[in-house]
Formats: structure tokens, C-alpha cells, sequence
């Protein structure tokens, strides 16, 4: 599995929703949103992408915003501890749900967490590394099946075998991105579902505002 994520959703109800019904993208708001949250950075256009890519680079951010959700995708968002998100982002959502979704194919490492009008409902951080970083609130129905051993990572039969969890931490993160979004990046993908590659985004470069870049 090859797939990235570092993202925050915000939403008004049900993101999977919203994104199933978005059409035409918000460019004013989504650049505003962009701007909103990264006050201090002078935040340069660059060629549209798609809900397909939200790892970009350290100086790249991407935004879309729609009726009722936005989502905007940056490093700050790759924490290993998501409880620990800066309130400035927050702030966005007091009033409705956010999500943090962050996963990173090379070192297996998986995190997620949920608020709900501002208040943290659910968050945790695993990887077979460091073991479980960070396990906050009651565990979500659709991740119930994966600790119960329904989607093992490995042969049951396998004696010689000692991953830590009882599946896979990136099958955990597509299964998130399915129940939250309505959508996946890797795996046997349901038809059914958003195909993220039609869903454009802005991207900018973003760099610091000083006296000798700003306009």
C-alpha cells in the first residue's frame, strides 16, 4: 500500500454527504479558507489537484471548499498525536465536526480523530514501530471489526509471526476514509463510492510573509 494522507475535514454534518453532493468547486472560499488559516504565509497559486493527493509537500497546502464541507491538506496536520492540534484550527469548526485523517505508507503509521462542536470525541495513533501513540475515547463502530480480528494483517496461523495489531494500520485508513468521506486510495474499492480524482482542489506554495517577499 502506497497511499498518504494529512488532512482536516470540516463539516456541518456528515462530510461523506456533503462530498457525495459537491459539485462545483468554491475556488473565493476555498482560497479564503486557505488564507484564514495560514495568516502568515503568502500563499502562491499553483496548478489544481484533486481529493486524490492530500500529502503535499512541506511549502504546499491544498483546499476545497463546498456547501456544508472543506477540506484543506498540509503537514501541520501529520501529528503523531492528534488530540494535541492547535486550537487555531479548531476554531474553525466549534460549531460542527472535524476530522483529522493522516496515514503514511512507509513507516505503516495510521492516526485519525474526530471533534464535535469543538469537543474530542475520538482520536487514535498506531504504527508498528511505536505501538499505539495515542488512544482517546470509545472506538467507532466501523473500527470494531478490525481489533476483533476480522481483517488480520497476517495469518492467524502463523505462530512465527508478532505484528502488534490484529490488522493492518493503512486497511484502518481506508476504512476511515470510506466511513468519514464516502471514499478510498488503495485496496478492492467499492464502486460505489466517490472517486477522489474527480473531486479538484486548490494548491498553493506557500512561503513566509516578510518585508523582502511581500508584496
Amino acid at each position: 500500500m502506497g497511499a498518504k494522507t494529512w488532512m482536516f475535514v470540516y463539516s456541518n454534518g456528515s462530510a461523506k454527504a456533503a462530498l457525495g453532493a459537491a459539485r462545483s468547486l468554491d475556488r473565493d472560499a476555498s482560497a479564503e479558507l486557505a488564507q484564514r488559516l495560514f495568516p502568515s504565509e503568502k500563499l502562491e497559486p499553483l496548478p489544481d489537484g484533486t481529493l486524490s493527493f492530500t500529502n503535499p509537500h512541506d511549502d504546499e497546502l491544498v483546499v476545497g471548499s463546498w456547501s456544508g464541507v472543506s477540506v484543506i491538506a498540509a503537514k501541520e496536520f501529520a501529528i503523531d498525536r492528534p488530540s494535541q492540534l492547535p486550537t487555531a484550527f479548531l476554531s474553525q469548526a466549534s460549531s460542527g465536526t472535524a476530522y483529522l485523517h493522516a496515514m503514511h505508507s512507509v513507516v505503516d503509521w495510521f492516526a485519525f480523530a474526530i471533534w464535535e462542536n469543538g469537543k474530542l470525541r475520538r482520536s487514535l495513533s498506531l504504527s508498528p514501530d511505536d505501538g499505539i501513540v495515542e488512544d482517546i475515547g470509545d472506538r467507532l463502530p466501523f473500527e470494531k471489526p478490525f481489533w476483533g480480528g476480522q481483517h488480520p494483517a497476517v495469518d492467524p496461523n502463523d505462530e512465527e509471526d508478532d505484528y502488534p495489531f490484529p490488522f493492518h494500520p493503512l486497511e484502518l485508513g481506508e476504512a476511515a476514509l470510506a466511513e468519514f468521506f464516502g471514499y478510498q486510495l488503495e485496496g478492492i474499492v467499492d464502486p460505489s463510492l466517490l472517486d477522489p480524482e474527480y473531486v479538484p482542489l486548490l494548491r498553493f506554495k506557500r512561503t513566509k510573509s516578510s518585508w523582502w517577499n511581500a508584496d
